[in-house]
């Protein structure tokens, strides 16, 4: 038996795995889980997980089980997704390294294109138009001719078919954006589009059906970064109420039933209720990690946040140094350039100057 572990980063993360499939019996979740960090370079792994898919829902790897102890299915190769499990409350403060944020770059531009997160046509052209600088650089008219984003996936099929519009006008309002963001360099863009993200409604939300009662009263309940909401089952973007992190005493579950007991004694109890145990488990997972990262980010960053984002800062201020090193080179070698055709037009000038003269000599004698 062997894993496949697939990710939403532009090269493979695991491929060798059947080299290592005479020892998977004796690995635990956090032996593949740290293989796969160590590959990628990823030091902000609180972040990741592990995802498989089980029957009809999913599953995160936990970290302390053996692998083939858990659900996982018995296929061979079994496949895991390495992706973001929790997110953070303020992507510019939060994430430090260049990786964590081109993996979340990755992941969120992934489920806004497919429409899990949602997004209106105005901010669908701007994230599109990061995006394209991200991918392309600056933009040159010399260069990026009409009909180079063509094969480029940018925009949500809802918003491509709510108006009639050509995929030529499409590009044409997404260019108009990137020429923009001239000197804006990858990681920047990507930063940029994570900021605008993160204020859909949706983003780094994870919804479970779920019931107020065991009978009926049908309802969604959202868990992400800032605590609990509970939706109508129609609408993912308004909660009806909302329970945040700093608010909730206790969360307590038994069967099927879930208690959330408000800091405020005086406020009511909330009881919701779902049928799977598996997704039970899943949302207990998810509000326990949240909630730790929540109380995590009102600390003082640990010795190794400290040294990473001090890291960071410097790579950042070297980076900046060198594309500063590299638009004056750009620039002497535009000016050197514009200086040596002028001096081949003026040579050309006085050379037909010249001839015109000689001419006239020539007449005259």
């Amino acid at each position: 038996m062997s894993f496949e572990i697939r990710a939403q980063i532009p090269f493979p993360v695991i491929q060798f795995m059947n080299t290592v499939s005479s020892n998977i019996v004796k690995w635990k979740g956090k032996d593949l889980f740290d293989l796969v960090c160590r590959t990628v370079g990823l030091r902000e792994t609180w972040f990741f997980g592990l995802r498989y898919t089980v029957k009809d829902t999913y599953a995160w790897l936990k970290q302390e089980k053996h692998v083939l102890d858990q659900e996982v299915p018995k296929d061979s190769p079994i496949t895991f997704h390495f992706l973001a499990k929790f997110f953070p409350e303020k992507v510019e403060e939060e994430l430090v390294q260049e990786i964590t944020q081109h993996l979340f770059f990755l992941q969120v531009k992934k489920q806004i294109l497919d429409e899990e997160i949602f997004c209106s046509p105005e901010a669908s052209v701007l994230l599109a138009s990061y995006a394209v600088q991200a991918k392309y650089g600056d933009y040159d008219p010399n260069f990026h001719k009409p009909g180079f984003l063509a094969q480029d996936e940018l925009l949500p099929k809802r918003v491509l078919m709510q108006y009639q519009m050509t995929v030529d006008m499409w590009e044409e309002k997404i260019t108009a954006w990137y020429a923009e963001h001239r000197g804006i360099a990858r990681d920047e863009a990507e930063m940029e589009y994570l900021k605008i993200a993160q204020d859909l409604e949706m983003y780094g939300v994870s919804y479970f059906a779920i019931t107020q009662n065991k009978r009926d009263t049908d309802l969604l309940l959202g868990v992400d970064a800032q605590g609990l909401h509970i939706y109508s089952p129609n609408s993912k973007l308004n909660p009806n109420k909302s329970f945040p992190w700093s608010g909730i005493r206790n969360i307590s579950y038994s069967e099927k039933e879930f208690t959330i007991k408000p800091l405020d004694k005086k406020k009511d109890v909330f009881k919701f209720y779902s049928s799977q145990l598996r997704v039970n488990k899943l949302i207990l997972q998810l509000c326990i990690g949240n909630h730790d990262l929540f109380m995590r980010r009102r600390k003082v960053d640990s010795i190794e946040v400290q040294q990473m984002k001090a890291q960071a800062k410097e790579e950042k201020a070297r980076k900046k140094m060198d594309r500063q090193i590299l638009a004056r080179e750009k620039q002497m070698r535009e000016e050197a350039e514009r200086a040596k055709e002028e001096m081949e037009r003026r040579l050309f000038q006085l050379q037909d100057e010249a001839r015109l003269a000689n001419e006239a000599l020539v007449r005259a004698s």
